[in-house]
C-alpha cells in the first residue's frame, strides 16, 4: 500500500493524569472526582462505578484505601515519569498526549494561588519531554476536577466554575508557555450524559429525574463557554498556541436499509456532532433549540454567550475512536454490545475485544472522512487502542500480536483516509503504557506498548517491561507508517 502520511505527522501515545499519575494525596494535591472511582471485582455492569452518590462520596473521602480506589495509585507515573518518557523516546514518539490534574494545581479548585509543588511537577515533566524532543499535547480537564467544586458549588451546573477554570487555564498557560503549544480543553466533553459526576461534577440524586437532562445541558453550556474563553486566553498568552476540542466519535450504523433505521442512525450521529459543532463552528445546531423547546428544557445563557462561542472556535478537532455501533427501531431481544458506556446491537460482521468492544477499522476511516467533510478542519486522533489481557511468558516476553493486528488495521485505514483527502495531524494510541482502565478501574485491561507489573488489587513491583508491540510501533514511527 502506498504511504500517504505527511512528513511531519505526529506519532505518539496518550495517557491521563487520573489513570497514570497516582500520588493522589502527595505534595499538596487535592482529592478529585477520579479518586472516588471504585474497582468492584464482581461487578459486570461497569456503569455502576460512575454513578456516585453522596453516600459514596462520604465513605470515599473518609478512607485512604488505594486497593479499591485504584486511580489513587495509577501506574505511578508521578514517580516514574523520567523512566517512562525515556521509553517513549526510545519508541520515537513525536508527541505525548497527557493531562494536568486540576486538583494538583488548585487542590480545591477555587483558590487564588496555585500549589507550588504541583506547578513544579509538571515543569519537570515538560522539561523531560523537551529533552527528548517530544511535543506535549495537554488536556486541561480529563475526568479529574477537584471534588471541592462538586460539594461546594454543585459542579459545572454552577456558572461560577467558568471563573475557576479560567484562573486554572491562565495559570498553566503562563507557567508552561515555553513548553506547550498544543492544548485541549475537555476530554470527551460529550461524556457528560454518560457519566455526569465524573465529567461535570453533577450528583444525580440531587435532582428530580425529570430535571436531570436540563441540569446536564446547563452544565454543558457552561463548559462550552469556559472552553471558548480558555481558547481566547490561550491566544493572548501563547500567540502560536493551538487549542482543540475533544469528542468521542461514536459511529452508528443503521441495522437495515429500512428508512426508519437510517433516520435513527442519522439522529444518533447528529447528536454526536453537537459537541464539535459548538466548539468548531461556534454555534449550536438549529435542531437543539427545537429539542429543548419540545422537552421544555431551559438553558440559561447570558447575553454575550452566543457571541463568545462564535468568536472563539478551536483550531483542530481531536477525538477518540474505539468502535462502531448498530442501531435499530426494533432492538428488543437482540444481542447488545457496548463499550465506553455506549451500547448498541451486535454487528454480525465484526469481532469483539475481551471486554466486548466491537473492532471496526474501516469504521475508523468512515469516521475520519465524516468529521473532515463536516468541518474542513485539521483532525487529531488522540485515543484508539485495544484493551486486552496480556500474559507474561516464562522468558519474560509479552507477545501481544492481537494488539499489533488491531493497530495495524486501524493505521492502514487512517492512511487511506489521508489519501481520501483528510487532513490528519497525528495519532496517539490510548494507554501507550499500561494504566488503570477508565471504565472498569482495572489494571488487567491493558492497552500499552509497555507492561506495568501491577494487578487489579494494586499488587506488583510497578516495574516496566517492553511488549512485542513496543518494537513494532517503534518501527512504524521510524518508517512514518510505511512498515506495518
Amino acid at each position: 500500500m502506498e504511504n500517504y502520511f505527511p512528513e511531519n505527522f505526529m506519532w505518539g501515545g496518550s495517557i491521563s493524569a487520573n489513570q497514570a499519575e497516582g500520588a493522589w494525596n502527595e505534595d499538596g494535591k487535592g482529592i478529585s472526582v477520579a479518586d472516588l472511582a471504585k474497582f468492584q471485582p464482581n461487578e459486570t455492569d461497569y456503569h455502576k462505578q460512575w454513578l456516585v452518590t453522596r453516600a459514596d462520596i462520604k465513605s470515599g473521602v473518609q478512607t485512604h484505601d488505594t486497593t479499591f480506589y485504584p486511580k489513587r495509585h495509577g501506574n505511578d507515573f508521578y514517580h516514574h515519569y523520567e523512566e517512562d518518557i525515556e521509553k517513549f523516546a526510545e519508541m520515537g514518539f513525536k508527541t505525548l498526549r497527557l493531562s494536568i490534574a486540576w486538583s494538583r494545581i488548585f487542590p480545591k479548585g477555587d483558590e487564588e494561588k496555585p500549589n507550588k509543588s504541583g506547578i513544579a511537577f509538571y515543569n519537570n515533566v515538560f522539561k523531560t519531554l523537551k529533552k527528548y524532543n517530544i511535543e506535549p499535547l495537554v488536556t486541561l480537564s480529563h475526568y479529574e476536577m477537584p471534588l471541592n467544586l462538586v460539594l461546594k458549588y454543585g459542579g459545572w451546573y454552577n456558572r461560577k466554575l467558568i471563573k475557576f477554570f479560567l484562573n486554572y487555564s491562565k495559570t498553566v498557560f503562563t507557567e508552561y508557555k515555553q513548553y506547550v503549544k498544543y492544548w485541549i480543553t475537555f476530554n470527551e466533553i460529550d461524556s457528560i450524559f454518560r457519566h455526569p459526576f465524573t465529567t461535570a461534577g453533577i450528583i444525580e440524586e440531587d435532582y428530580p429525574p425529570q430535571k436531570l437532562e436540563e441540569v446536564i445541558y446547563q452544565a454543558l453550556h457552561h463548559q462550552f463557554i469556559a472552553s471558548a474563553l480558555s481558547t481566547k486566553m490561550l491566544k493572548e498568552i501563547i500567540p502560536n498556541g493551538q487549542m482543540g476540542c475533544m469528542i468521542t466519535r461514536s459511529l452508528d450504523y443503521p441495522e437495515t436499509c429500512n428508512p426508519d433505521d437510517v433516520l435513527l442512525a442519522q439522529k444518533l450521529n447528529r447528536n454526536n456532532y453537537l459537541y464539535s459543532d459548538v466548539q468548531a463552528r461556534g454555534k449550536y445546531p438549529s435542531y437543539i433549540f427545537n429539542e429543548w423547546q419540545k422537552k421544555n428544557i431551559n438553558v440559561d445563557m447570558e447575553k454575550d454567550d452566543l457571541d463568545i462561542l462564535q468568536n472563539n472556535t478551536v483550531d483542530f478537532i481531536s477525538f477518540s475512536y474505539y468502535m462502531s455501533l448498530v442501531s435499530s427501531i426494533n432492538d428488543n431481544n437482540k444481542e447488545k454490545v457496548g463499550g465506553n458506556f455506549i451500547t448498541g446491537i451486535k454487528n454480525k460482521y465484526l469481532k469483539t475485544s475481551d471486554w466486548g468492544w466491537q473492532i471496526d477499522p474501516k469504521g475508523f476511516r468512515i469516521a475520519l472522512i465524516g468529521l473532515y467533510d463536516r468541518y474542513q478542519m485539521p483532525l487529531w486522533c488522540v485515543e484508539n487502542g485495544l484493551g486486552a489481557k496480556d500474559t507474561v511468558n516464562e522468558d519474560g516476553s509479552i507477545n501481544d500480536e492481537y494488539r499489533i493486528n488491531y493497530l495495524k488495521k486501524h493505521i492502514e485505514q487512517m492512511n487511506l483516509a489521508i489519501r481520501d483527502g483528510v487532513k490528519l495531524i497525528g495519532y496517539t494510541p490510548w494507554g501507550c503504557i499500561d494504566l488503570v482502565s477508565a471504565d472498569t478501574s482495572q489494571m488487567s485491561k491493558r492497552y500499552g506498548f509497555i507492561y506495568v507489573d501491577l494487578d487489579d488489587y494494586g499488587n506488583g513491583t510497578y516495574s516496566r517491561k517492553n511488549k512485542k508491540s513496543f518494537y513494532w510501533y517503534k518501527n512504524v514511527i521510524s518508517s512514518n507508517g510505511e512498515q506495518l
